[in-house]
């Protein structure tokens, strides 16, 4: 019987049917809300805390102080709790009380600001001044590299080494950074395309930083193209994935969606895999679904 923490990763891929219209490329979700705290996160929260621990960064007692907008929190907050670390979550007020009430429930004392950019400020002034330990997934190495051990592996062994193209939201780009470090190490030729808002959206996990803000993770050269999704366009796709694909997940998985099914309506062949990034729960309480 496997632990809880042996439970994250290893998550299922389907394949769109419905909504893809060509039938010579395939599309396959990966459904990330099949880990443990119901979303991606979960690998990198893991992969942080344990690796912080490892070196001896952190141990049990240690207080942590993160910035989220929403996944990455519950992700935290469960770990955290299982490890005896005490941790502050610091959200933009607009996220859904189900994420909020979620991080609680975990233990996690949580903030609301207003912004994200705020939030990361906050985080960071406290993490310098107050005794807090700031795991930045911003800007650590241990974010991506939970992707480049474990997600990109698996999507490579689970279509059978066919994958022509991967597609991803990014907000921390932690997901897109390992799995391209991966994926173009075992196949140069795969592309991999990353999402963004377009000007002015508003989407729950994809973010069009300011320069200032951007990751330091993020690594442009690992990027093959770069997709603009707009706000309606996300959310006309998430409820149509799950009315005609039965996938019940988040806005930032709508918007990659569209993303790969216009990249599929490109290409005489292919093979395309993208991140379901969490599941659609998360999101009742605000007009996803409505």
């Amino acid at each position: 019987m496997a632990t809880l923490l042996e439970l994250v990763g290893n998550t299922p891929m389907a394949e769109i049917k419905r909504l893809n219209s060509n039938p010579n490329v395939r599309i396959f979700a990966k459904l990330e809300g099949n880990n443990p705290g119901g979303s991606v996160k979960d690998r990198a929260a893991l992969n942080m805390i344990q690796s912080a621990l490892d070196r001896g960064d952190i141990r049990p007692g240690t207080k942590l102080i993160e910035a989220t907008s929403g996944n990455t929190g519950i992700a935290l907050a469960m770990i955290s709790s299982l490890f005896g670390l005490e941790i502050e979550l610091v959200l933009p007020a607009n996220s859904t009380r189900e994420r909020t009430l979620a991080m609680e429930a975990f233990g996690a004392k949580v903030t609301l600001l207003d912004g994200i950019e705020k939030c990361r400020d906050y985080a960071e002034e406290k993490a310098a001044t107050s005794g807090y330990f700031m795991l930045n997934q911003f800007a650590n190495p241990d974010n991506y590299m939970a992707h480049y051990k474990s997600t990109g592996p698996e999507i490579w062994r689970d279509t059978d080494h066919k994958i022509t193209h991967f597609v991803s939201a990014m907000g921390t780009t932690g997901t897109i950074m390992g799995c391209s470090k991966y994926l173009k190490e075992v196949n140069p030729d795969i592309k991999i395309i990353g999402c963004q808002p377009v000007d002015g959206s508003s989407i729950p996990g994809i973010r069009r930083w300011p320069e200032e803000y951007l990751p330091k993770i993020f690594d442009p050269a690992r990027v093959d193209r770069v997709m603009d999704i707009s706000e309606l366009e996300a959310t006309l796709m998430t409820r149509k994935m799950a009315k005609q694909e039965g996938i019940f997940a988040g806005m930032s998985s709508g918007g990659a969606l569209s993303a790969a099914i216009r990249l599929a309506e490109e290409l005489d062949h292919g093979t395309i895999v993208f991140i379901c990034c969490d599941r659609g729960d998360r999101y009742l309480s605000s007009d996803l679904f409505g």
